[in-house]
């Protein structure tokens, strides 16, 4: 959630760059934009609520005058969605502006203080306590940025990312478990909160680490520690493709990215990917544990079931929210397995902090290998998918499905095979899947327009798949979703069944397949309308969406398929935006 642009530099001016940018990062969510430039010895800021383009289309942002600047997109925490709130955030004399993401723990106390020493404050934030200490300590340095920026951070508490632009020219920025990374190119340099901001002009890149404080100084930057020591951080070229980033024919990044997964399936097993080494530590370890949210949480179920059936090898997945309440009594040689798309997730990276504090080793599956919780693990594998735009995982989730197959098979010395053939024999049926498109665009017509709830029920290893789909039809079209073990029918969830009820059963024909055309039966003498994802066809179903043979531990990469073209076209049955949910953003930066 939010981004963050900072440039100064000679290819163009600041304002239509940091504009630009910030488009390039929307997929991170948001609910107000702005941006600073410098012009003349003055820092001009402008901001308000709404989309990038709509917020420029009403203030003309991209006619800023200046060659330095920084902009932020807001996904509101403190204080209501209006143009006040909205950042930049100025100091009382507006000779320091600030963005920031994250959250800012003892904000109240400084705000107090600060108001108490004569500063006006003008938003509900408590990103803009951060502009007022700037200014505070900027006076008391006589204008030393260096040594302003070293008694801000230190006076803060709690998580953040913040860029300030000073009426001197020097843009300063710091990171505290929130991501911040240097740009480099031969006429500019940048500071942004994800790669995107700056891809089209470079892919020279600093990562900073925890309590790293920039400064650029026009074509110049440094970075010292908290201890006011020099720091050198190495420069690190990233290879994601520009391309992927636009739409092309399709409407929507969704559904572009959904029928990416063709094109992405194979990507995790590329030479960087050392499964062996990963797969040592699982062997080794006493107790492995699996910790992710949301989409990431579902893929380690998917996991658990997997390891355990094919591998036997026990764990426990936790969600990262609830992980730091079992952290404390992690048994000696433990492994964790951290899932996370973007590598930044707040709950994630509280989760590994803690458990490497106990003694843990961190084993992480992502999609940036730079990535914050990439840096902190002991051994990483990367998706490989390329920027997904869309707030609602999809090809991400694919390929975190393929990477845990992979390391099954391994565990398992092959009793899950999972060869090249496998996956070659899986891609095409994946293009077969994903060619149904049409049938489940017409079967979601079909549907009632104010349709209230949705359920999907799956056995075993199908399951996780079901509370997916639920997830992603809540995610993109507002419906009450709801993934249930059809097992558990009966112990309760039957009482919410009736003739306004929606239910996808997630039926293959294997071991499970018998017992859920039972639930169906039941289901359906409650009047329910049934959608069958299977490979036969029953009369039970009332819509039946096929798919193709496969060996039946894979068909949960084949079934999530369905769920997610059901997801979209029920976004846009109900006219909303599937690329960007309300409330919701891609990468969740703050717990």
């Amino acid at each position: 959630m939010c981004s963050i642009i900072g440039y100064s530099g000679k290819l163009i001016s600041a304002a239509p760059l940091l504009v630009e940018s910030l488009k390039k990062m929307e997929y991170r969510g948001y609910d107000s934009v702005g941006i600073a430039t410098l012009n003349d010895g003055n820092i001009l800021v402008s901001k308000g609520v709404g989309k990038v383009a709509e917020v420029d289309k009403e203030m003309d942002l991209n006619k800023l005058p200046g060659q330095i600047g920084i902009g932020h997109t807001r996904w509101a925490t403190h204080g209501s969605v209006n143009d006040k709130n909205a950042h930049p955030h100025y100091s009382c004399s507006s000779n320091i502006a600030v963005v920031h993401n994250g959250i800012i723990e003892n904000y109240q106390e400084l705000k107090t203080e600060l108001t108490r020493d004569g500063h006006t404050f003008k938003s509900q934030t408590d990103s803009e306590v951060i502009a007022h200490l700037l200014e505070k300590c900027y006076q008391e340095s006589d204008s030393n940025v260096k040594e302003t920026m070293m008694k801000t951070c230190q006076a803060l508490k709690g998580s953040f990312a913040f860029v300030a632009i000073f009426e001197n020219g020097i843009i300063a920025g710091a990171r505290f478990d929130e991501p911040l990374i240097v740009g480099i190119s031969d006429s500019a340099l940048f500071l942004s909160s994800d790669v995107l901001g700056f891809l089209k002009y470079t892919d020279k890149s600093v990562f900073l680490d925890n309590g790293d404080i920039v400064i650029i100084d026009h074509n110049t930057y440094r970075i010292f520690d908290l201890n006011k020591r020099i720091v050198a951080r190495p420069i690190t070229q990233v290879a994601w493709e520009l391309g992927s980033t636009e739409k092309g024919k399709y409407a929507h990044h969704t559904i572009k990215e959904i029928h990416e997964q063709s094109l992405t399936l194979l990507k995790p097993f590329q030479e960087f990917n050392d499964f062996q080494n990963f797969c040592e530590f699982i062997r080794d370890a006493s107790n492995v544990y699996i910790t992710g949210s949301g989409t990431s949480y579902n893929c380690g179920l998917l996991g658990k079931q997997l390891l355990s059936k094919f591998a036997k090898i026990k764990t426990e997945v936790i969600m990262s929210s609830e992980f730091q309440y079992y952290s404390d009594s992690l048994e000696p040689n433990s492994v964790v397995i951290a899932i996370s798309q973007s590598g930044e997730t707040a709950d994630v990276l509280h989760s590994v902090k803690k458990a490497k504090e106990n003694g843990a080793k961190i084993l992480s599956i992502v999609n940036v290998p730079t990535s914050s919780l990439a840096r902190m693990s002991d051994s990483i594998l990367t998706l490989n998918c390329g920027p997904e735009i869309g707030v609602a995982a999809t090809k991400s989730f694919m390929g975190q499905l393929m990477l845990i197959y992979k390391i099954v098979n391994i565990l398992s010395s092959g009793q899950m095979p999972f060869d090249k053939f496998n996956q070659r024999n899986l891609l095409m049926m994946v293009k077969k899947v994903l060619n149904s498109d049409g049938i489940i665009q017409n079967l979601v017509s079909s549907l009632d327009t104010n349709i209230k709830d949705i359920y999907i029920l799956g056995r075993s290893i199908h399951y996780p798949i079901a509370l997916e789909g639920s997830l992603k039809i809540k995610e993109l079209a507002y419906i009450h979703a709801e993934g249930i073990a059809a097992g558990e029918l009966k112990h309760g969830p039957l009482a919410l069944i009736d003739k306004e009820s929606v239910v996808v059963v997630l039926n293959p024909t294997d071991e499970t397949y018998q017992d859920v055309i039972s639930s169906s039966n039941e289901i359906k003498s409650r009047g329910a309308y049934i959608i069958g994802i299977s490979n036969k066809k029953n009369e039970v179903y009332d819509r039946f969406v096929e798919l193709p043979d496969v060996d039946s531990y894979l068909y949960p990469i084949l079934e999530i398929i369905p769920l997610q073209l059901m997801s979209y076209y029920l976004a846009l049955k109900k006219q909303v935006d599937p690329d960007y949910p309300r409330n919701l953003a891609k990468s969740v930066t703050v717990k």
